[in-house]
């Protein structure tokens, strides 16, 4: 792996570490969202500090170059947090439906109880 990659490793891990840790901090991010991307950050600052287990891998793995295994960690990290997303997503909208359901009935038991 580059000694470019591995600074830009380095310093968008960090960055995105303290970015998370300051989003906490606010009150802007709920911790229990927020532990992926620390892992996330962790990760890259792990395979860019142990390149070498890094250039191992993809090589075991049959990779072409190890930034390539690297990218796949990435996209693999994006995809479980796109599907997680996905899930809360449903959950919200799940409990929106219920709320629009239990407003209708309060709705209907006003009009009656006008009537």
């Amino acid at each position: 792996m580059s000694v470019t990659l591995r600074i830009i490793l380095i310093i968008s891990s960090i960055l995105s570490f303290v970015l998370c840790v300051r989003k906490i901090k606010k009150s802007e991010l709920k911790i229990e969202n927020s532990i992926i991307w620390l892992l996330g950050s962790m990760l890259l600052i792990l395979m860019s500090i142990f390149s070498k287990a890094v250039t191992w891998i993809s090589t075991q793995l049959g990779f072409e170059a190890p930034v390539n295994f690297v990218w796949m960690c990435a996209i693999g990290f994006l995809l479980i947090e796109l599907f997680l997303d996905n899930i809360r997503i449903s959950n919200l909208n799940e409990k929106i439906k219920n709320l629009n359901h239990y407003i209708a009935l309060k709705e209907n038991e006003e009009k009656k109880g006008n009537e």
